[in-house]
């Protein structure tokens, strides 16, 4: 397949929504990070990517992406919304997995559902970018505010060392074949939402030895479609990446302090559960431990 994975048009940076976001996001403004409160749902258990680094699970355990301790309903979401944000100073409700978001039907219901139940929460949500192109339209539609995508490579032959698989309309795709599809559809996917109004924030996870002098090209080329942020995330080694080194510190604020000569960098993520709710990194931060699951992977 040819590598269509070229710098997008220049994307538009949405600056007086930015400015906005950023003064009642927790995952955009470090100042708030510790005073205004998010709330996750884990409504969105299918994936349609195999990243070698990540499991999901249904666990109380590990805290991290890809692990919930039930995956909601649509429902169930709106009702835990409703709990969380009479206790808590929930600012945004986002939909962050433990799969992604735009695999799963239950996450446009539950937008829906909630733009009638309180339309002043900021609506957000996290992708992997393979449907972006699809849902911009839809997710503009329903008022989402802001959208995460991960990006781990703009460069196939890097990628295909990141992805196992692709799954994309109906066929499954490996190696650089799937990477390529991935990658093309991400640009184009941050682009389309960006000319639609939503706010961007990429995702990059540093992995040692395989894109760690790669991550300011995906700056590069995030930042010509439109991305308004950057959050540079540490490797957790798991799955066909546990002999992996996590980046240390030293690795890690030098490829940020790069990326910041390019686009803004939020510094202080805590790489949450899928169903975490409260201010990140308090140690009251609760996530969904006494709940019956509804569905299963």
């Amino acid at each position: 397949m040819e590598n269509k994975n070229k710098a997008c048009p220049s994307g538009n940076q949405n600056g007086s929504k930015f400015a906005h976001i950023t003064k009642v996001h927790p995952c955009f403004n470090e100042k708030l990070h510790d005073k205004v409160g998010r709330a996750h749902v884990p409504i969105a258990p299918k994936c349609n990517i195999g990243c070698n680094f990540c499991t999901r699970s249904i666990n109380a355990d590990e805290n991290r992406p890809g692990v919930a301790g039930c995956v909601l309903d649509a429902d169930g979401a709106i009702e835990h919304v409703k709990e969380v944000t009479a206790d808590s100073p929930i600012s945004v409700v986002g939909v962050a997995g433990p799969g992604d978001s735009l695999a799963n039907e239950a996450t446009f219901e539950f937008f829906e559902k909630l733009h009638d139940v309180n339309p002043d929460l900021i609506k957000c949500m996290s992708t992997n970018g393979l449907l972006l192109p699809k849902y911009a339209e839809k997710l503009a539609e329903l008022g989402v505010n802001t959208v995460t995508v991960t990006v781990n490579a703009v460069d196939p032959e890097i990628g295909k060392d990141i992805y196992a698989f692709v799954q994309y309309e109906g066929k499954i795709y490996k190696g650089k074949e799937g990477a390529e599809i991935l990658l093309k559809n991400q640009l184009e996917g941050i682009k389309k939402v960006t000319d639609l109004g939503v706010i961007v924030k990429v995702n990059s996870v540093l992995i040692p030895g395989l894109n760690d002098e790669h991550i300011v090209e995906i700056a590069k080329k995030v930042k010509e479609c439109g991305a308004s942020l950057m959050n540079v995330l540490p490797l957790i080694p798991l799955n066909k990446m546990a002999d992996y080194e996590r980046p240390d510190c030293s690795m890690m604020e030098k490829v940020r302090d790069e990326v910041e000569e390019i686009l803004p960098v939020f510094r202080a993520c805590t790489q949450c559960r899928a169903d975490a709710y409260g201010i990140p990194g308090k140690k009251h931060e609760d996530h969904h431990l006494g709940m019956t699951p509804q569905s299963h992977y």
